[in-house]
């Protein structure tokens, strides 16, 4: 004869109640171990003309690292003028990671201690998977006759460039403006006066690079863009052959720094993965997406295979003329610096 079947009632008179708690306990907690090891969102802080790279990167990675772990993760984007994105993350923007357009806007949260201060050391190349370079987008034929940098400075030139205290590119542009004086032979004083007749000519200053953008191809404003080669190349394929892009004698090398943050990854618990995706960047997978959208990638065979995206360029980096991003940040674009002199007498 079976024995009787014992309700959980009749089972709490004879098991103490504080057991009972705790089987309870230790399986709600079995059942709910999934979501508790579930990957954090990643957010990557990004600057403002790679929405379309990323757009081609996030879901690659994420097939990617299923295929490698089993793992579903999600993948969320910012985007915004590079230095005002720093200043976001600096706020508390949650990111575990950045892709920046400069050195400086990385440096800024090695300062503030959400990075390592040798974060350039963690991944190969300057911890900086491609790079790019400044060019010119002019309207269909290049009536002004534009060439060179000297060019942005004739009096008949309205030149669009975006604001180089909240962007990479306007600071890109700059610099690169300021350099090629000084790389040809110039004095300080000649490149001061280029950069200043440029920034004359200058009708608006957007934020970021893909508000410029919009200002030179929708709102008709300016006979020039200057703005990253990605950029000039995804706007002649969206326009055809309404724009003329330009190639300058001489440019600035524009690296594309990415770094983990630590105190975003630490808190979220998901620092695994965010390197993985920035490792992922490296790999020929990636950089075959981002040679795809015209950064020039540090992959050999990327490069050979998409070798007619990219017109070969003399370039000059920030440590060839300027010392390094710390010492032109100072020089140039603090408050006070010689952009804010130069643009107050506008």
């Amino acid at each position: 004869m079976s024995a009787p079947a014992i309700s959980s009632f009749q089972l709490s008179r004879f098991i103490p109640a504080y057991l009972l708690a705790l089987t309870q306990s230790f399986l709600i907690g079995l059942l709910l171990a999934p979501l508790a090891h579930a990957t954090e969102p990643l957010l990557n802080a990004s600057y403002d003309v790679t929405r379309e790279l990323f757009k081609e990167i996030n879901p690659a990675f994420i097939a990617d690292w299923k295929k490698k772990t089993g793992e579903t993760i999600t993948i969320n984007q910012s985007h915004g003028g590079s230095s005002k994105q720093a200043r976001s993350v600096i706020d508390g923007l949650a990111a575990s990671v950045v892709t920046m357009n400069q050195a400086n806007d990385v440096d800024i949260l090695a300062d503030k201690g959400l990075i390592p201060g040798d974060w350039s050391k963690l991944f190969p190349n300057n911890s900086a998977p491609f790079y790019s370079t400044m060019v010119f987008l002019t309207r269909k034929g290049n009536p002004k006759h534009i060439a060179n940098w000297e060019d942005l400075g004739k009096a008949d030139v309205k030149v669009i460039i975006p604001n180089p205290k909240t962007s990479g590119n306007g600071r890109y542009t700059y610099l690169a403006a300021w350099g090629s004086v000084i790389k040809s032979g110039g004095s300080e004083a000649q490149a001061r006066q280029l950069v200043d007749h440029i920034f004359k000519n200058v009708p608006v200053l957007d934020a970021g690079g893909r508000g410029a953008t919009t200002t030179f191809t929708q709102r008709e404003i300016g006979d020039v863009l200057v703005t990253f080669e990605n950029e000039v190349q995804l706007v002649k394929q969206e326009f055809g052959n309404h724009y003329d892009v330009v190639y300058p004698k001489i440019s600035i090398l524009a690296e594309s720094p990415v770094a983990v943050v630590d105190k975003v990854v630490d808190k979220l618990g998901n620092r695994k993965v965010a390197t993985a995706y920035l490792q992922f960047l490296y790999s020929e997978q990636g950089q075959d997406i981002a040679a795809k959208h015209y950064f020039r990638p540090r992959s050999e065979s990327a490069a050979k295979k998409y070798a007619m995206n990219f017109k070969p360029i003399t370039l000059f980096s920030v440590n060839d003329v300027f010392g390094d991003w710390k010492q032109a940040q100072k020089k140039h674009f603090d408050d006070g610096g010689e952009f804010d002199r130069l643009y107050s007498k506008k």
